[in-house]
């Protein structure tokens, strides 16, 4: 299993979360990304990465218009604010300030997710000129330092469509485990819905010990 980099961001380890009061977001940092928190001012950026349907092709499988856009935007900042440290970051290349994309660390929500606020669910969208670079796995591994070292959550996981290989290569990478297969029910589903979609996951306890190898 592929365990954690060193100093993989800047943030110094916290109790967990039940053991101490309101904390932020903050900037996390890796050997070529700074990721900042979700703001109001990157409204911009979001509508354009969400303007490719490529990168869209096992979300949508199209583009989304900016009211879309704008609505999700505000769903985010708001469920950012339910866990403490949990959120949304957006990812620039620490070289030349260029936008990468959207990296995702919200508490486990929706209908194929646990209620529990001690688990949260990792994900990223790129730039399609920036894939294949290695900056999802960069980014993730940071995120997941942060869910363990900082925050001081139990579980992270991971779902996408089962076809969806570049997604998946990026959660093994990173050093989580396939849990399960699962349908969901569609109205309009996309081409390999047939096939289901997956969940992988990273708990604590494979977290520190990736991390003591």
């Amino acid at each position: 299993m592929t365990g954690p980099p060193a100093a993989v961001n800047s943030v110094v380890p916290a109790a967990p979360l039940c053991d101490r009061g309101r904390m932020p977001q903050p900037l996390l940092r890796t050997d070529r990304l700074l990721l900042v928190p979700l703001a109001d001012e990157h409204l911009e950026l979001e509508v354009g990465l969400d303007a490719d349907p490529e990168v869209l092709r096992y979300l949508t499988g199209r583009a989304r218009s900016r009211q879309e856009v704008t609505a999700t935007h505000t769903r985010r900042l708001a469920l950012a604010g339910k866990v403490d440290g949990l959120g949304y970051w957006m990812a620039f290349r620490r070289a030349d300030d260029e936008f990468i994309g959207l990296m995702m660390l919200p508490p486990a929500h929706g209908p194929d997710q646990p209620d529990d606020p001690a688990v949260a669910d990792l994900g990223y969208r790129l730039v399609r000129r920036h894939w294949r670079q290695g900056f999802a796995s960069e980014a993730a591994r940071a995120l997941l330092r942060h869910a363990f070292d900082t925050v001081g959550q139990r579980r992270v996981i991971a779902q996408t469509m089962a076809v969806n290989a570049g997604s998946r290569g990026v959660m093994t990478a990173v050093g989580m485990r396939y849990v399960r297969t699962y349908f969901p029910v569609w109205d309009d589903p996309l081409p390999g819905a047939d096939l289901g979609e997956v969940e992988y996951e990273m708990t604590r306890e494979m977290w520190r010990d990736a991390d003591a190898g």
